[in-house]
């Protein structure tokens, strides 16, 4: 799996490197498309998906991808233009899809460079972070992590490289684990308004207060317990 999973990234690679030098006017439009992407113009960037015609899902696929191992792009808004442009269903297959070939790359990425490289690329701090995450919930870790919009895909994904969480754990923990929210982004996509962004923010929100709420429990339960055994 290993083997194949590097085959596939420098083959994504050369087919980048060769679509994009090799043609004036695709490039200017990628550069323009990352351009919408770091402004977070859902709408801008789906008009330029739209300018690659038929190979309007592969672009979009790759740029999914290439965000999840090297580009700080915000991935939503992929998700959102997908939406919008192929319809939530076929926009949620084919987001979830490319962050989950994304996401299984930077894995098996990470166990090839190793910890020292990782560190350098997601920094000490961060690794020490998802190392008592890690300790604290072992394989759940990366489900809950999925859940939280605000937690970095990347970061999880280089991370749990480096720990002895299989493939299989990894792979199915991230799968679910994006599923709600790749699901509501395209669904908010296909049906994108003005208050588009306020519902992503309250979605953010709630997740997260649930996932703390989840986190914080057992020692509130505890705290219970001593106050009970106290009386």
């Amino acid at each position: 799996m290993q083997k194949y999973c590097i085959y596939a990234l420098y083959c994504l690679i050369a087919l980048f490197v060769v679509v994009y030098m090799g043609h004036g006017e695709i490039r200017y439009s990628i550069n323009q498309s990352v351009q919408y992407l770091q402004n977070a113009d859902v709408k801008g960037f789906r008009d330029s998906l739209l300018s690659f015609g038929p190979m309007a899902p592969v672009v979009s696929a790759l740029l999914m991808v290439f965000q999840s191992i090297i580009a700080p792009l915000p991935a939503f808004v992929i998700t959102f233009a997908n939406g919008l442009l192929f319809g939530w269903i076929w926009g949620a297959i084919l987001s979830w899809s490319s962050a989950m070939a994304g996401a299984i790359l930077c894995f098996y990425l990470a166990k090839i460079m190793g910890r020292p490289v990782v560190e350098k690329m997601i920094t000490k701090k961060s690794m020490s972070w998802w190392d008592q995450f890690f300790i604290k919930y072992g394989k759940h870790a990366v489900f809950i992590a999925r859940i939280v919009p605000i937690v970095s895909f990347d970061l999880v994904s280089y991370a749990a490289g480096v720990t002895s969480i299989s493939f299989w754990q990894f792979f199915w923990a991230t799968g679910l684990g994006q599923l709600p929210a790749t699901i509501l982004y395209s669904y908010l996509g296909q049906n994108a308004t003005s208050t588009g962004k306020i519902l992503f923010t309250i979605f953010t929100v709630v997740i997260a207060l649930g996932v703390i709420g989840m986190m914080l429990r057992p020692k509130f339960r505890l705290r219970g317990k001593e106050r009970r055994e106290k009386r």
